[in-house]
């Protein structure tokens, strides 16, 4: 199953400026990294886990405890380049972690089932 968020114009936009050597525009990469998050949540919906990627999104997803109020116990937080070779395929979970490239925090973290993307 392939979510149209992962072929959007901005994705495309990003790993190509990424690719490039150069950080994209502001605009095209919180769209790029809003709808790889998005796909994210239509993929894995639930509370218990929170990814952010600041300073353009986070969303919440994964089944399991429901969280409400304060930190979340269980967050995955990462940069807008890391994101997107994730969520793409370009780098794989071990990798990303092994490198500190994600902080993860809860024994929910975890996010290898549902990437890429």
């Amino acid at each position: 199953m392939s979510s149209p968020h992962i072929k959007s114009a901005a994705v495309a936009a990003a790993l190509s400026a990424l690719d490039e050597g150069r950080t994209p525009e502001r605009p095209v990469y919180r769209e790029a990294v809003r709808a790889l998050l998005t796909a994210l949540a239509e993929r894995a919906p639930g509370r218990s886990v929170e990814v952010r990627v600041p300073p353009y999104g986070a969303v919440q997803c994964l089944p399991g405890p429901r969280h409400t109020r304060g930190t979340p116990p269980n967050v995955v937080e990462m940069d807008p380049a890391t994101w997107l070779a994730l969520a793409t395929g370009r780098l794989s979970w071990a990798e990303a972690v092994t490198e500190g490239r994600v902080q993860v925090s809860g024994n929910r973290a975890d996010l290898s089932a549902q990437l890429p993307l």
